[in-house]
């Protein structure tokens, strides 16, 4: 089968075209809900920014941490909502400072998992007016990190750390027992200097723990790589082996990024650090996830296209490759849109925009899917495949080739059809390869000169023919009496002709006809004649020594009870099997099969 590469790089054209289409009519759709919805807020006045920051609850948060960095804490307290909760002898710095502390100690999540809307998250069970952003712990009680939103003087919502949290904060930052583990195992030098309002052995300790990670990820995937095909020996051929291998690099590096997070945290590394490379944790989690999903995709499409080799099924391994390239690029496109957002653009305009520039070219493309669908569907159902004999609508012939976009029949003239597969797979397909047995089923006009016995006679010697013949299923032969016509007696004959080919059953088929052309001439009578056919010549008359020879043999059937109508005897069936020989005696391929050739 030739595979034209042209051609399936303009369908994963099309293809992708087709799919940024779809995702711009569906962010359209929902941006055109969300104006429909919005257009009363539109209609009010658009308040001014915050000037911290402080209108979404990431925004409150990358807020506090800045001015800590800073080392700003009269800024810091600005972000807290101290109104219920101050009292005289604590005032708002030292409260910041407590925050920080415990939030150094706890758990906060990355930026990119904070709401960034005015609203925050509607769906947190924790009504629309809190947001949880972390958790932490004073005197071994846990507790979440909340923030609320309240009313500014300006009319605005803005998010401040709830009261309940800041009730919840230490009297008073009391000096560790023991330093931080960066700090007890880093130089003083690097521990006295600072930056970005960190010492600068915090960050030097990062990028060890980040090296750290890593290796204790590989070590700890290796030895699972090791120890897998030990318990499990199925895990040593494919396609278990490549599974395995689909997951080991992922695995690697979602384990670093989980080691990293939580030897960060436990080495003291200040939650400042950790907080701007939280988005990056993120980042390096999707990243992961979009390996595993490309490995998993390449593996099961490279054993799929193995097995389709073995069998020769080119069509089908066109398919996965064309179907392994779209995937790919369509989840390249999805891990850019994740990562963008994960960083904070707004990918949304820029899908719709270019959406908007394929739906032409995807219109035009409308062809090309259908017989893209069209190859899938008879490469899934395969109805045919190449080298079955088959009529398909008008056309009959067999099969030489499928293709991503059409599907070629050489019929008996010698023609080659091209039927483009969107076409093809709405026909009516009618396959002949498959066929395990042939119909037999003509009908034999007899004269009307004919007597009832002749008719009976007949009627038994040609069922006798049927389950005599070692090519026919007996289960399925019958002779009936079927009509008394203008111009004959009809009798029709029904088997099923046991062949490997439509060849043979021409063979066989001749071979019964001339049996019972045989029966016939013995009976006595003959075939009825065309009532349109005039004949010139005089009609030969039926032998009456014949049929008074038939009379006598049914009779005499009568007489013994051994007429087999309306059926005939199991006994009797069961004697006559394989008593025709076949072939022929006299016939050259008997004379060779006798020799052995």
């Amino acid at each position: 089968m030739v595979f034209n590469f042209r051609t399936l790089k303009r369908c994963s054209a099309h293809f992708l075209l087709v799919f940024f289409t779809l995702g711009a009519l569906t962010s359209y759709g929902q941006d055109g809900f969300l104006k429909s919805d919005t257009t009363a807020a539109e209609a009010a006045p658009a308040l001014p920014p915050d000037s911290l920051g402080r209108r979404t609850p990431r925004g409150t948060v990358e807020g506090f941490i800045s001015a800590v960095a800073e080392e700003n804490y009269e800024k810091a307290a600005m972000y807290l909502r101290t109104d219920k909760v101050l009292k005289k002898n604590r005032n708002k710095v030292k409260l910041a400072q407590a925050l920080e502390h415990v939030m150094s100690d706890g758990t906060i999540f990355p930026y990119t998992l904070m709401s960034n809307d005015e609203k925050g998250k509607q769906d947190d069970n924790l009504g629309p007016s809190l947001e949880r952003i972390g958790t932490a712990s004073v005197n071994n009680e846990s507790f979440d990190l909340l923030l609320e939103s309240t009313t500014a003087k300006d009319g605005g919502t803005i998010w401040l750390f709830s009261s309940e949290t800041i009730q919840r904060l230490p009297t008073q930052v009391e000096a560790a027992p023991m330093a931080p583990l960066i700090d007890r195992l880093m130089p003083e030098v690097l521990n006295s200097t600072k930056w970005g309002g960190v010492p600068i052995s915090h960050w030097f300790g990062l990028i060890l723990l980040i090296v750290v990670a890593y290796v204790m990820a590989w070590v700890l995937t290796k030895a699972f790589l090791l120890l897998i095909p030990l318990l499990w020996k199925k895990s040593r051929n494919d396609p278990y082996a490549g599974i395995l291998r689909a997951f080991s690099l992922p695995v690697q590096i979602y384990l670093t990024v989980l080691f990293f997070v939580i030897c960060s945290k436990e080495a003291g590394i200040s939650i400042i650090v950790r907080q701007r490379f939280s988005n990056l944790t993120v980042v390096v989690g999707l990243v992961a996830l979009l390996l595993l999903l490309w490995q998993l995709l390449d593996t099961s499409t490279r054993y799929v296209e193995k097995r389709m080799g073995k069998r020769r099924n080119q069509a089908a391994v066109s398919a996965v490759l064309f179907l392994r390239r779209a995937a790919k690029i369509a989840l390249v496109f999805v891990g850019i849109i994740m990562v963008l957002g994960t960083f904070g653009f707004d990918v949304t305009t820029g899908i719709a925009a270019l959406g908007i520039g394929g739906i032409a070219l995807a219109l035009g493309a409308q062809k090309t899917v259908e017989n893209f669908v069209g190859s899938v569907t008879l490469i899934a159902d395969q109805p045919v495949r190449v080298g079955d004999f088959c009529k398909v609508g008008d056309i009959v012939g067999t099969v030489e080739q499928i293709g991503m976009r059409s599907t070629q029949i050489r019929t008996n003239d010698r023609t080659v059809v091209t039927i483009p597969n969107g076409e093809f797979s709405s026909l009516k397909i009618e396959n002949f390869f498959h066929r395990d047995r042939f119909w037999f089923h003509p009908v034999f006009r007899i004269r009307f000169e004919a007597t009832p016995d002749q008719l009976r006679y007949l009627l038994v010697e040609m069922r006798a023919v049927l389950y005599a013949h070692p090519k026919v299923d007996p289960s399925s032969a019958r002779v009936r009496f079927i009509e008394i016509g203008t111009d004959a007696f009809k009798l029709e004959v029904f088997s099923y002709i046991l062949a490997a080919d439509f060849d043979r059953f021409l063979e066989i088929q001749e071979d019964i006809y001339l049996r019972m052309m045989d029966v016939v001439a013995a009976s006595g009578t003959g075939f009825a004649l065309s009532s349109q056919t005039v004949y010139l010549a005089r009609e030969k008359q039926p032998s009456e020594e014949k049929t008074a020879e038939v009379h006598e043999t049914v009779k005499k059937w009568v007489e013994d009870g051994d007429l087999q109508i309306p059926a005939f005897d199991p006994e009797r069936i069961k004697d006559l099997q394989n008593k025709i020989v076949y072939p022929p005696e006299g016939s050259s391929v008997y004379k060779n099969e006798q020799k052995g050739i």
